[in-house]
């Protein structure tokens, strides 16, 4: 079983702490353990700061010491920048509600959060982050360009996983994830899942995304479920460092 399965929890942080444990369950109880990561919002909507939350980091840690990936996801994951048209303000408006935080951001300000967000979840967890996926994995120039100097390993968007400093693609395809802030939305990645259960066993990694708006919705937890237990019965769940192993050489 050479094909792997990559399953990830979006948003963890104190302030959706039931929701992800939850999830965790859900993952967890399917592919028999924690073989799945958390991308860790350091202050979610500056509502929840991770910096004053020790019980969550020490919940961190333990998730961690059993394996668990723990990736940067943004600091605030709110996107407070100010777009003039163009891709970015298109973006904006049409791929995420308010989330893509580093859309927009320059150089030195996303270079900055990034490192603080890795120093902050290093020192929860005790290990390396596992690298940086940026909120409604939507990235700006400037983004980009301190991603390649930020000592994170890995990155990844809608479409693929990318060793950080070189840009080498390490994984193609897109990721499965499910939309509950509207009824359309929830349809349509009810629809999006159910076709990815019959087409998507082609790709070599498979690449599935929950969020913590997903637990509100039961249809949307059932397809989850059936969608994890599907490919796991295909394929071997996974960590995504497997895929630094297999990178060419600089």
């Amino acid at each position: 079983m050479n094909k792997l399965l990559l399953a990830s929890i979006h948003d963890v942080g104190p302030r959706f702490e039931s929701e992800v444990d939850r999830l965790a369950d859900l993952l967890g109880g399917v592919l028999h353990g924690p073989k799945f990561a958390m991308l860790v919002v350091p202050d979610h909507w500056g509502l929840a700061p991770l910096g004053s939350a020790a019980a969550f980091r020490a919940r961190l840690r333990g998730w961690a010491d059993q394996g668990i990936e723990m990736f940067v996801h943004g600091w605030f994951h709110k996107d407070l920048s100010q777009h003039q048209g163009g891709l970015a303000g298109l973006k904006a408006r049409h791929m995420t509600a308010g989330e893509g935080e580093f859309l927009g951001l320059t150089e030195a300000e996303a270079a900055r959060r990034m490192a603080d967000g890795k120093a902050l979840i290093e020192d929860a967890t005790g290990r390396p982050a596992a690298g940086f996926i940026a909120p409604a994995w939507l990235y700006g120039p400037g983004a980009m360009a301190a991603l390649q100097r930020s000592g994170l390993p890995l990155a990844e968007d809608h479409m693929r996983v990318w060793h950080a400093a070189t840009g080498q693609t390490l994984a193609s395809g897109p990721v499965i994830t499910w939309a509950s802030r509207s009824r359309p939305r929830q349809l349509s990645s009810l629809a999006v899942a159910a076709l990815a259960r019959s087409f998507f066993h082609g790709l070599e990694v498979t690449r599935i995304a929950v969020h913590p708006g997903d637990t509100g919705v039961p249809a949307l937890l059932d397809s989850i479920e059936r969608t994890v237990r599907r490919f796991a019965r295909q394929r071997r769940a996974g960590h995504y460092g497997e895929l630094l192993a297999g990178r060419a050489p600089e």
